[in-house]
């Protein structure tokens, strides 16, 4: 153990705790590594034992202060860009064939034609006339 640095043992450490996050998917193990690369520079640049203890606490503790609550506001905030089928969903469509409740009729949608059925089973809607997409089932805009 005298053989080798203590700034190597912290870079080993770093990379030990860099396997959880890849496996796990926890940010905090990323902010430990980091928290084990600081104490490895401190211990380069001859710092003691309760530094370089020290070093790693107060930045992996820091990191987790600041970084965690900022990565979970963005987790939990929906994109502002709808792409996708949700992008389709409020829009307005034109009836290109009837539409009932059964999935036979057209409607053309986003400059693209969608197989169409009624969110109602029992209301129907014409050629021509305007109809709002409530969702998308597969390859079928519900409408209304």
């Amino acid at each position: 153990m005298d053989d080798i640095n203590a700034w190597v043992w912290w870079l080993v450490g770093a990379a030990g705790l860099g396997i959880p996050l890849v496996v796990t998917a926890m940010p905090e193990f990323g902010m430990l590594s980091v928290g084990a690369v600081a104490a490895a520079v401190a211990a380069g640049l001859g710092g003691g034992v309760v530094l370089q203890v020290l070093v790693f606490v107060i930045v992996s503790v820091a990191l987790i202060a600041v970084v965690r609550p900022v990565a979970a506001r963005h987790r939990t905030q929906l994109p502002e860009l709808a792409t996708g089928i949700e992008a389709l969903k409020g829009k307005q469509a034109i009836v290109l064939e009837r539409v009932d409740g059964s999935g036979a009729g057209r409607v053309k949608l986003g400059g693209e034609i969608w197989s169409a059925r009624s969110l109602d089973g029992t209301q129907a809607y014409e050629v021509g006339q305007e109809v709002d997409v409530v969702d998308i089932d597969g390859a079928t805009a519900i409408v209304m």
